[in-house]
Formats: C-alpha cells, structure tokens, sequence
C-alpha cells in the first residue's frame, strides 16, 4: 500500500514481476486499474562509479495513456526519485514520508 496527503485512503498496487534481473534490470505489471495496465521497465546501469536509473512505462494505447496522465498517477515517480536523490546524497537524512 502506498499513501499521499491528497488521498484518504492508502493505495493499493498489483501486479506481477515479469523480469527480474540482479543488479541490472527489473520489469512488471501494474494491474491496480484491471487488466491491461502498463508494464514497467527499470534498468540500472554503472556508469563511471554512479548507477544511471532508467524507468519507462508502456501502456497498452495512447488512451491508457492519457487516462493516466489525467489522473496525475504517472507523477509519482518524479517525487520517489527526488526522496531517493536526497536519500542517496545524504545518507542520514529523515526523508519525509507522505
């Protein structure tokens, strides 16, 4: 379950892992909304001593798309990674947790 300020209730997710590979790539559904959610893609890779983190989300049409763009559910990766940013720079910092 994952909670936000502007939801009263916490969020359920499901899904099912597809792909799992150590240390360089993860990959599943996201069945939450029925069947035909997106599959997610994260690949990590070294890069000069730093982990480049590479997310993609490919819905099943453009308007599964838009239906999640409009929802505002494709924005909360942006704040996941802004926390882990400042979790990784700093690693004894309280991140505040929604």
């Amino acid at each position: 379950m994952f909670g936000h300020p502007s939801s009263e209730q916490p969020l359920d997710f499901f899904g099912k892992y597809l792909q799992v590979t150590p240390h360089s790539r993860l990959v599943w559904t996201n069945e939450e909304g029925g069947e035909g959610g997106a599959v997610t893609t994260v690949t990590f890779e070294e890069r000069g001593g730093e982990t480049q983190v590479v997310m993609h989300d490919l819905y099943r049409s453009k308007e599964a798309l838009d239906g999640a763009m409009a929802s505002g559910s494709t924005c909360g990766f942006t704040e996941a990674f802004e926390q882990l940013d400042v979790l990784l720079v700093t690693p004894d910092a309280n991140v505040e947790q929604p």
